[in-house]
């Protein structure tokens, strides 16, 4: 007969007596009664110690070395861990625009720069404003004049002089040519002059400037000297008040649940040792179908200005309490060969089994175990590397 070469493959424990049978017939091609008994023996012998390997017992006197602890149920405050985006507020972010038209003469502010409410940013060589001037030159004489023949018909009505219609239409001329100072004055106003009584003082001129609406950070200029602006369309600067800014960050659905409006952040960078703090401000009513991510925006505090525009940070999301968390001290989780994290069951006062678990947060020196282990079971703390030392030598 032939000689068969037998390849033992282990087997769960349910499959081992037809594993047995199969030992038996193929060593019975070519061997004794004896070898086949001795095989046979050899085998069960290696099964049960592998068995034996997941529950072992460690001597009476080498328990100090072993610290056993409860399996905790508490309340854990659930942290999430995203990335996320520094963009500016734009609750305080105002774009600015002329009012009037007409090529720049000259810029007066640049970006980066921090500027007052009121403050020039450039000028401009405008028709409309000349025209505005000349306007107001005009009407601003013609109230003065109209002003001084009311007083005058007042005067000659009283000592009879005059009708009283006279006087009548001197109070109209009056009024008209106070409607007419008050339009012209309101004109120049919207372009930014601010005392229009100074422009009869001053010189005649054509240019006027472009000031800062709100004070801030200048954070873009879209003009550059020459280019013809057009009243009311053409946006020259953008200014953001800087001492606050958003991080926007992507919540991934598993976690859409546990972030809500308020929840505290910290936010961290690569570029600063400190952390910065701000609360969650808005989340979006929409996923997003290419990330499949939901968008959270967050009001950040930002003292000295050190985030900036589309800077990358990584934030800490405070969301909430887990109820009934099983925590056990970090000490207690080790890992196999394979990676995969595993604790010490303890199941009589020197016996334990090693048992994979699996892993939620980590806080405090403890850890969360979200499977594997229940409430009430005992685990080794301190010492579980010594028992896995332990455990390799039974093996």
């Amino acid at each position: 007969m032939k000689n068969f070469h037998f390849l033992r493959i282990s087997a769960p424990a349910r499959a081992l007596p037809g594993a047995l049978l199969v030992v038996a017939l193929l060593a019975g091609c070519n061997s004794g009664p004896g070898e086949s008994v001795s095989k046979m023996t050899s085998y069960t012998s290696q099964e049960s110690q592998k068995e034996e390997a997941q529950l072992f017992t460690v001597p009476q006197e080498q328990m100090s070395h072993v610290q056993v602890v409860p399996v905790e149920k508490t309340k854990l405050a659930r942290v999430l861990r995203m990335t996320g985006a520094v963009t500016y507020n734009l609750f305080k972010t105002t774009p600015v625009f002329t009012a009037v038209s007409g090529p720049v003469h000259e810029i007066l502010a640049a970006p980066g720069e921090i500027v007052k409410k009121g403050q020039p940013l450039l000028t401009v060589n405008s028709p409309d404003y000349s025209m505005l001037r000349s306007a107001y030159i005009k009407a601003r004489e013609a109230f003065q004049l109209a002003d001084k023949n009311y007083i005058r018909s007042k005067d000659l009505l009283d000592h009879h002089a005059i009708a009283e219609r006279d006087l009548e239409q001197a109070e109209s001329d009056r009024a008209q040519a106070q409607a007419d100072l008050q339009s012209s004055e309101a004109g120049l106003r919207v372009l930014g002059v601010a005392d229009p009584e100074a422009l009869v003082k001053g010189p005649a001129s054509f240019q006027v400037p472009l000031l800062a609406p709100v004070g801030g950070m200048i954070t873009d200029r879209l003009v550059g000297p020459g280019q013809l602006l057009a009243a009311g369309t053409t946006q020259c600067f953008t200014i953001s008040d800087m001492s606050t800014v958003w991080v926007l960050l992507n919540v991934y659905q598993n976690d859409l649940g546990a972030v809500r409006v308020g929840d505290s952040v910290d936010i961290t960078t690569d570029s600063y040792p400190e952390v910065f703090h701000g609360r969650v401000s808005y989340v979006a009513a929409a996923v997003d179908p290419t990330t499949r991510t939901l968008q959270a925006r967050i009001v950040t505090e930002n003292p000295g200005e050190k985030l900036k525009n589309n800077m990358y940070v990584t934030a800490t999301v405070r969301a909430g309490v887990i109820d009934g968390a099983l925590l056990v001290p970090d000490a207690a989780v080790l890992r196999d060969t394979e990676n995969q994290p595993f604790v010490y069951v303890q199941t009589e006062s020197n016996k334990f089994a090693r048992q994979l678990v699996t892993l939620g947060e980590s806080q405090g020196g403890h850890t969360q175990i979200t499977a594997g282990l229940k409430g009430g079971e005992h685990v080794v703390g301190d010492g579980s590397l010594f028992l896995q030392f332990k455990n390799s030598l039974q093996h």
